[in-house]
């Protein structure tokens, strides 16, 4: 199944990839300090995980300040979105209340006393 790209997916597609970016080069970062000794090693088999988590860790508050155009610019098309879905639902159960309503005027025979 193809989803076509719209402006909201390249902008949402636009901030993961720059925040994958970032954590890739705090892991990097991490690794060269887990390498070289300044940072201590996790124990056993566990030095992936540490470092992953350490580079989670710092790439997070990096990815908050460095990023906060880019996040503001994606979450105004996703906002634009929603808001083009709500306009559209809102619209569809009117016409739907419109025609129920029609219905049931020309289904009422009128009545006599």
């Amino acid at each position: 199944m193809f989803v076509p790209l719209t402006e909201e997916w390249i902008e949402m597609l636009r901030y993961t990839l720059m925040r994958l970016g970032i954590f890739a080069g705090c892991f990097v970062v991490v690794w060269g300090l887990v390498y070289t000794g300044i940072v201590p090693r996790g124990f056993g088999a566990s030095n992936g995980i540490w470092m992953v988590l350490l580079a989670l860790l710092i790439s997070a508050p990096i990815s908050f300040v460095v990023l906060r155009k880019e996040r503001d610019r994606a979450s105004i098309k996703v906002v634009e979105r929603v808001d083009r879905m709500k306009a559209n639902f809102e619209a569809n159960a009117a016409q739907e209340d419109d025609a129920d309503d029609a219905a049931r005027t020309q289904g009422q025979a009128p009545q006599t006393s």
